[in-house]
């Protein structure tokens, strides 16, 4: 009887025994969560990897705070078809994305709750082919409303861009008349006196407009006179001479 006590004080004495450091760090391993990995990155589109191969850049990585809403990527176009699929960020010839970035900055330093938005950026020929072989228009009136791909537009080259004011606190697109892609003759520079006088374009349209084109403009980008939206940092000329077109 008395060695079975003596045993179970010894059992005892060994159970409140201070635990060894091993054991310690042992327990708190199996208490710790394990940290959860971080998921996989979004797999990029055939499109995109073939932008990035040529040497064009994504200028939501130049640009901070821009936003991007690629119609192409959408049926919100004059087409009324998603042509680019799966590509949903707007990439751009490098030196013109420093270029939209000095524009941008000028934007916010003016007005802090606006930002510019992106409606298309470098058009790949391959698209371009698509938007000529899709149009319901003759041959010979085609170039009105889609540069032909042999030829190809400044889209092509990754030099031309799309884009609007988008006001952040007012969650919306400034309201510059009409909408992208729109065409008409409320939709040209070129008209925007007629326009007002025939009551097709209002005053704040004008003046949106005029926000738009100055932001432009002042950082070497020059718009046209039959898109309120389209911008291009380089003539045709200069494009060719110094940019191969995306295919």
């Amino acid at each position: 009887m008395k060695y079975f006590s003596f045993l179970l004080l010894i059992i005892s004495i060994a159970c409140s025994a201070p635990k060894s450091d091993q054991e310690t760090f042992s327990e708190q391993q199996k208490a710790e969560p394990k940290p959860l990995s971080a998921p996989d990155p979004e797999p990029i589109s055939e499109l995109e990897q073939a932008l990035i191969d040529q040497g064009l850049s994504n200028v939501k990585g130049i640009i901070p705070g821009i936003k991007v809403d690629l119609k192409y990527s959408t049926t919100d176009n004059f087409f009324g078809q998603d042509v680019y699929g799966d590509l949903t960020e707007a990439y751009l010839q490098p030196i013109v994305a420093e270029q939209l970035k000095k524009a941008q900055e000028m934007l916010q330093a003016e007005n802090p709750d606006y930002t510019l938005l992106i409606y298309d950026g470098v058009r790949p020929r391959s698209v371009q082919q698509i938007l000529w072989d899709n149009l319901d228009k003759p041959d010979s009136l085609k170039p009105l409303y889609v540069a032909g791909p042999k030829v190809g537009s400044l889209h092509n080259y990754g030099v031309a861009v799309d884009l609007t004011i988008f006001d952040t606190k007012a969650d919306s697109a400034l309201d510059m008349g009409t909408g992208y892609d729109f065409f008409g003759y409320p939709a040209y520079p070129d008209r925007e006196e007629q326009m007002l006088k025939e009551k097709k374009l209002e005053p704040k349209h004008i003046v949106n407009r005029t926000q738009l084109r100055k932001i432009m403009n002042s950082n070497g980008f020059s718009g046209i006179g039959s898109e309120w939206w389209h911008f291009n940092a380089y003539s045709r000329k200069e494009a060719g001479e110094k940019f191969k077109i995306v295919e």
